[in-house]
């Protein structure tokens, strides 16, 4: 199969290495101006990988869009864009496979949905999501994630054309549950990075409990199933976000309350605007992730923030 990879970050170039790897042809595209590309087109190489001969490197987007399925690797704010530059090169009849996570701020829209809006209807919208990081996987440690689409022949298709011995795929059955789970478990793992730069580590098992509980209840409001939340999506993938020294999240939500540089992507930030638009959508609270909100928009103070979750009123668990 053809394919290309529209996005020269660590897991897009990731995404470009593992399709290489399992014996698809990959053109990995990248903006001239982007450091990350010219990098590449030098090396080859990047922090965590290189890139075998087979991949070919593009900054044409007409070579990137040639290709029988497309995979996609870019900020979720910047998505909408890249849709709209995409209506003119006649992306039709073809997979979309969406390899990000996250909710864009403004609309609360999940990134299929913002395809759905800005792409020919005949676009067939996929989503590769769970748990891993490039740098276990160019270790050979394995992992399991999900492909999930409205399209039953696409979901199908693309899980049997990525399986591998690195990754074991499953089948979703619930783009809404998959998606916003995705998105929100950077948002817990922002949360679990201020526990560690606090000191409150030991907190994190409550934190996950009350996390996938809090999520899971604002999936079931806006029509996925709850469970979705317990799936690999978003319980899945909290070891490696709420754990794992990996994590860009983990890692910002660490230094942010140490008061210390982060010059990484934490999409987490920007997750954490959006998914307080779905709350007031669905019309539920979500106390961990507005104490996370205030913590990053409103200057709450973060000591205060976690007080106040211990002072909401007594409830039941479940």
């Amino acid at each position: 199969m053809r394919t290309s990879v529209i996005g020269c970050g660590r897991w897009g170039t990731f995404v470009a290495w593992y399709l290489g790897g399992i014996g698809h042809e990959v053109t990995l595209y990248g903006r001239e101006a982007s450091w990350h590309m010219r990098r590449l087109m030098d090396t080859r190489s990047n922090d965590y990988l290189t890139l075998p001969e087979t991949v070919r490197l593009s900054t044409r987007m007409e070579e990137a869009t040639e290709a029988d399925a497309v995979f996609v690797s870019v900020g979720a704010q910047q998505f909408r864009g890249l849709c709209r530059t995409l209506q003119s090169f006649g992306l039709k009849e073809r997979p979309m496979i969406l390899c990000m996570k996250g909710l864009e701020i403004g609309t609360g829209c999940r990134l299929s949905q913002v395809a759905q809006q800005e792409l020919d209807p005949s676009v067939r919208v996929a989503v590769w999501l769970g748990p891993g990081h490039v740098q276990d996987f160019v270790q050979g440690i394995p992992n399991c994630m999900v492909i999930d689409s409205d399209d039953e022949t696409t979901k199908r298709t693309m899980t049997e054309e990525l399986s591998g011995g690195l990754i074991r795929f499953y089948l979703g059955g619930d783009m809404i549950g998959n998606e916003i789970g995705a998105a929100a478990k950077n948002v817990i793992g922002i949360a679990a990075g201020v526990l560690d730069g606090l000191g409150l580590t030991s907190l994190k098992g409550a934190l996950m409990a009350r996390g996938a509980h809090e999520i899971a209840g604002l999936i079931g409001r806006l029509g996925g199933r709850e469970i979705s939340a317990y799936g690999l999506c978003h319980l899945g993938d909290y070891e490696a976000t709420v754990f794992s020294p990996h994590s860009h999240n983990r890692r910002f939500g660490e230094a942010f309350v140490k008061g210390t540089p982060f010059n990484e992507l934490a999409e987490g930030y920007y997750t954490a605007k959006a998914i307080m638009e779905l709350g007031r959508q669905a019309g539920t609270e979500l106390p961990i992730c507005q104490a996370v909100y205030a913590s990053l928009y409103e200057k709450a103070d973060v000591r205060q923030a976690i007080d106040a979750l211990f002072r909401r009123s007594t409830k039941k668990e479940f």
